[in-house]
């Protein structure tokens, strides 16, 4: 539950098909609940680098993050249900995980964009089920198969 009192639903927002999808879902459920919605979106630097040495534009990341949570606003923001967007430098589980904690409800797509696709469930959906402090729904969106 929000501060407020009012019903909220995170979604873990990534760009992604599946991510687009879970917020479908959660502004239905938001709509039919008269709750609010916090789209999450989390970046982090990443754990490798290249043999040359070279220099990462550590900004680009970011804003990667801010231009995918500023897109799937937009995309939603004309449908009837208040939508507050949040970036979080950090995983994105652990950010999930800890956003939970003020929350009703919890929202994410089967698989983000990482690259095991086979999978029926990425990392971060599976640390989201098994650490949120709230109920979990995990989406199967379009390209799950």
């Amino acid at each position: 539950m929000a501060g407020s009192g009012t019903f909220r639903i995170v979604v873990g927002v990534d760009g992604s098909d599946q991510s687009r999808s879970a917020m479908d879902w959660a502004v239905e459920e938001a709509r039919l609940r008269g709750a609010e919605i916090q789209a999450l979106a989390a970046w982090n630097f990443p754990y490798v680098s290249d043999a040359l040495g070279t220099a990462w534009d550590y900004e680009i990341f970011q804003k990667d993050a801010q231009a995918i949570l500023e897109a799937e606003l937009e995309r939603v923001k004309d449908r009837g249900v208040p939508v507050t967007g949040k970036i979080v430098e950090g995983n994105p589980a652990s950010a999930l995980i800890d956003a939970s904690r003020d929350a009703g409800l919890v929202v994410v797509g089967s698989r983000g964009h990482g690259g095991f696709t086979g999978m029926l469930l990425g990392s971060v959906s599976h640390q989201t089920i098994h650490h949120a402090h709230c109920p979990v729904l995990v989406i199967r969106g379009p390209g799950a198969d």
